[in-house]
């Protein structure tokens, strides 16, 4: 979800407004996906370099963090939205875990869309806390398959993505899902993501839906030839 900086510095406004847009950005998207029968949407709300950012950004992230728990939970669940939180959680606050925790046990039922927010979250980390989980857990090395060792990803709750949406104009993954996207459909927008709605949305899904999905295998031949 890149761009809220530059949507807030468009306006001459702080660099949280863009934040706090992007919010409200989310819960649009949710509803869309919602609308579309999109059954998991993953969003990446703060990876684990966003440390490096001004220290007051990044309590104004954290503070927004927790607005958004207590102003959306409600709506999320009422909308059928299971939330569950991805990444390390060491690193935050007790509240903010704590407010996490309350947001996963109260939608854990619902079965409209799953949510997953990846906060404090790197691909690079995912990977190596997976294997690390997989050790304590005593699998043998001879046992480490990629399905085995898919159980312990931070997304393990979540089929691999479809489709990746970066906003923003950037075109690079940025250590998102760097497990899970092996065959996953990227699609690059200018948009940036405070500005990105349903037709954004469905202009995606159209590119998606063009694209020739082999996963390394060969087209299909023709029918009669």
């Amino acid at each position: 979800m890149d761009g809220n900086g530059r949507w807030a510095k468009k306006r001459f406004l702080p660099r949280f407004f863009g934040h706090k847009q992007g919010v409200e950005a989310v819960v649009k998207i949710v509803q869309a996906c919602i609308d579309r029968e999109v059954e998991f949407l993953t969003v990446f709300a703060f990876s684990s370099e966003n440390w490096k950012r001004p220290s007051d950004e990044v309590s104004g992230l954290m503070g927004l963090v927790l607005a958004a728990v207590s102003r959306y939970l409600a709506r999320m669940g009422a909308m059928g939205v299971r939330i569950r939180v991805i990444g390390d959680r060491e690193a935050v606050s007790v509240k903010l875990r704590q407010a996490w925790d309350e947001a996963e046990a109260s939608t854990q039922h619902n079965t409209k869309l799953t949510l997953s927010v990846a906060f404090n979250y790197g691909g690079r980390w995912d990977i190596v806390q997976a294997c690390q989980s997989a050790i304590k857990a005593g699998v043998q090395p001879a046992e480490l398959t990629e399905a085995c060792l898919s159980e312990y990803m931070a997304l393990s709750h979540a089929p691999d993505p479809d489709l990746f949406i970066r906003t923003g104009g950037e075109m690079r993954i940025s250590n998102f899902l760097l497990w899970q996207v092996a065959y996953t459909e990227f699609v690059f927008s200018d948009c940036l993501w405070p500005e990105f709605g349903e037709v954004q949305l469905d202009a995606a899904i159209g590119l998606f839906r063009q694209r020739d999905r082999r996963f390394g295998g060969t087209a299909p031949a023709l029918a009669g030839v």
